[in-house]
């Protein structure tokens, strides 16, 4: 049985996963996404048909990164374990307010009136009004500049 120790720890390193997922995503939407691999990102950032695009395999790199530490600390209940359920619920959220949220890949009636939710997806529209990799904003998902957030939300700021 796990004791309160213990589990205050292991609440510490899932949140910490989190956090350190925010950071390493940034860097590496920057200057990775953005520089060398660009030819794969370029397909989110252009409109495409159809539902998946070749950018998706980032998904599959980020969400091996959660499994394997999970998988590697199961067995000893350590450290892998909790830091790899933090990224995965990093994951689980980046793919709700990414693709769910800001660019609707599944589509539902919905609207948000969320001051910060706002700024979330002007700062991403604002991300994504750079076409090329050479400049841009916003690289993380999270965290970003509070110039995007909104003074209040009216109906009429709610994107479709």
């Amino acid at each position: 049985m796990m004791t309160f120790t213990t589990f205050l720890s292991a609440c510490a390193l899932i949140i910490l996963g989190f956090v350190l997922m925010e950071c390493f995503v940034y860097g590496f939407h920057k200057y990775i996404m953005h520089g060398i691999l660009w030819k794969i990102h370029q397909t989110h950032h252009k409109k495409g048909k159809g539902w998946f695009e070749l950018n998706d395999v980032f998904l599959v790199f980020f969400a091996s990164l959660g499994i394997g530490l999970i998988f590697s600390g199961l067995s000893s209940l350590d450290a892998r374990l909790w830091l790899g359920c933090g990224v995965s619920i990093y994951g689980m959220t980046n793919f709700f307010f990414h693709d769910i949220v800001i660019h609707r890949r599944m589509r539902w009636t919905y609207s948000i009136r969320n001051r910060y939710v706002q700024g979330l997806i002007r700062a991403h529209h604002a991300h994504h009004k750079h076409i090329d990799n050479t400049e841009g904003e916003e690289y993380g998902l999270l965290v970003f500049n509070p110039k995007h957030i909104p003074a209040r939300v009216s109906s009429s700021q709610i994107p479709e």
